[in-house]
């Protein structure tokens, strides 16, 4: 699993924190990913939605991708297809992913970048597998991360970011055992590059066996541990947690975890937006008539720039 690997005696290191007196925030529940097809027939893994929104909040989709060595011709992705209301957010940890949208944006995700695709007030988009993918197989593994947008920007015009590998804030945790990579928000007074219309923090760490992790983490976001692989223990009660599980926390000021094999752990979590949510396959808004007026604007091709592809009917789109 390369992403961006780093000697972590040369990375600032996260604070330690007390074992007895920091208020570490306990283990809520467990949910075990479920397994779906996507796009033109792949496979991910979903720990939500499954789990209540209302502890997802502000996040409303997570897929995992992998791991997975495809052969010649078995690589596939997900066509032009529409987006309105949230924000995807696609890292790439193995392989690659090409991005196409009709603003314009778009480029080739690999081996440890991120895509950051603002859909705003509408999109049409585009991930498929690169041809030399396609043609050679190889080994595929990312994660999309789906945004809520709150009500005050759902219309705010689409916006691309093409975050880097190296652009990541690279830290160490207090016993130089994990490598934390920080794609967007806060950890302990270290920033991520990630630019959000809703406040959150979203990081990939590695963690070695034995090794704990451990950073403060705001009281008013929620807060998530997602296994990519490996297995360990999370909260101060140390409940085991393995590949393809989500653990949700409750309340606290701090998260502790440590790995009892090489373990790769997504942490995620943010600020309630607390405002309703009317979803319809791509599109997320507050009403029932958003979610029409966004399948009509759709069906009238009034969705996108000035880079709109064909693409096939609402029926099929949606």
């Amino acid at each position: 699993m390369p992403a961006v690997t780093a000697d972590t005696l040369t990375l600032p290191r996260l604070p330690e924190l007390p074992a007895a007196t920091t208020a570490w925030r306990p283990v809520r529940k467990v949910v075990q990913a479920r397994k779906s097809l996507e796009g033109e027939g792949f496979q991910v893994r979903r720990p939500f939605p499954g789990v209540d929104l209302a502890l997802a909040d502000p996040f409303l989709l997570l897929d995992h991708m992998g791991a997975v060595e495809y052969g010649p011709g078995e690589a596939k992705g997900a066509p032009w297809h529409p987006h309105r209301g949230f924000e995807t957010v696609t890292y790439m940890i193995d392989g690659a992913f090409e991005h196409q949208d009709s603003t314009g944006g778009g480029g080739l995700i690999k081996d440890g970048a991120t895509q950051w695709m603002t859909a705003g007030s509408g999109v049409l988009h585009s991930e498929l597998p690169p041809q030399d993918l396609v043609a050679k197989g190889g080994l595929f593994h990312g994660v999309q991360l789906w945004v809520n947008l709150p009500k005050a920007a759902k219309w705010t015009p689409p916006r691309y970011q093409d975050i880097k590998a190296h652009d990541t804030k690279l830290l160490s945790s207090d016993d130089g055992g994990a490598l934390v990579r920080v794609i967007a928000g806060d950890v302990a007074g270290y920033q991520g590059p990630g630019m959000t219309y809703t406040p959150i923090t979203y990081l990939h760490a590695t963690v070695a066996p034995g090794a704990r992790l451990a950073f403060p983490w705001p009281e008013d976001f929620n807060a998530m541990v997602y296994v990519l692989s490996g297995r360990g223990v999370v909260g101060a009660e140390q409940r085991p947690l393995e590949e393809g599980q989500l653990a949700v926390f409750g309340h606290g000021k701090a998260l502790t975890m440590q790995a009892a094999t090489e373990w790769d752990v997504l942490v995620l979590g943010g600020l309630p937006l607390n405002e309703p949510v009317a979803r319809y396959g791509p599109f997320v808004m507050n009403t029932r008539q958003e979610i029409l007026d966004a399948i009509e604007d759709f069906q009238a091709g009034r969705l996108g720039g000035t880079h709109v592809p064909h693409v096939g009917s609402a029926d099929e789109e949606l």
